[in-house]
């Protein structure tokens, strides 16, 4: 039987995690992340729940604790954390916490190559990712604000996830009056110049 040495993956993390309070069914661990707004974190189906169950039991990471029988209701499986549950669990929180692994995030990607268009089309672009950060910036705020009542350290994400979006938006805020003010050279010119010629389009 497998004792987990592996990191886990997100949701299995998330699991691992709810089981760490008590034994619970998948599907009440499904509503309870729901309930908690814990699908800001990863994605969340019941169906994605269950089938991560089923692996974690694979590896002996989790195990059956009860049967429930509620009158003519399928039997339901409630489940617990094995010691190399825990363990695995722990594992990979510290590793979580502590390690800061190279990430590759599509805005960084995008950023890299966006002086290939118009200046005109990044600006309009750009300002549309920063109304749909903004977006999420206050609706992460309004969240943190209905859940005040629960102690900061339950919701130590969104403090991160607030700091990080205001610095991001403030970032492209700049980035796109620099742009606009043309305090950064653009390749307009470069590209009027091509289409002029009558070179775009063809092969190298």
């Amino acid at each position: 039987m497998a004792t987990g040495r592996r990191e886990q993956k997100p949701l299995d993390l998330l699991v691992l995690s709810m089981l760490v309070e008590r034994p619970m069914h998948p599907y009440e661990m499904a509503q309870l992340a729901i309930k908690r707004h814990l699908d800001r974190l990863v994605s969340i189906r019941t169906t994605s729940v269950y089938n991560v169950v089923a692996r974690l039991l694979d590896k002996g990471l989790v195990a059956v604790y009860e049967v429930q029988r509620e009158g003519n209701r399928p039997e339901r499986a409630v489940y617990a954390l094995t010691c190399a549950g825990r363990e695995a669990h722990r594992r990979t929180l510290e590793s979580l916490l502590a390690e800061h692994p190279v990430e590759h995030p599509r805005l960084y990607l995008a950023l890299a190559q966006a002086h290939e268009l118009p200046r005109e089309d990044a600006i309009r672009l750009l300002q549309t990712r920063r109304a749909a950060m903004a977006t999420e910036l206050a609706a992460t705020v309004g969240l943190i604000a209905e859940n005040s009542a629960v102690p900061e350290i339950f919701r130590l994400d969104g403090g991160m996830r607030v700091a990080t979006l205001r610095a991001q938006i403030a970032w492209l805020e700049d980035l796109v009056e620099r742009i606009d003010t043309n305090t950064i050279a653009w390749l307009d010119e470069a590209l009027r110049d091509c289409n002029d010629n009558g070179l775009d389009g063809i092969d190298s």
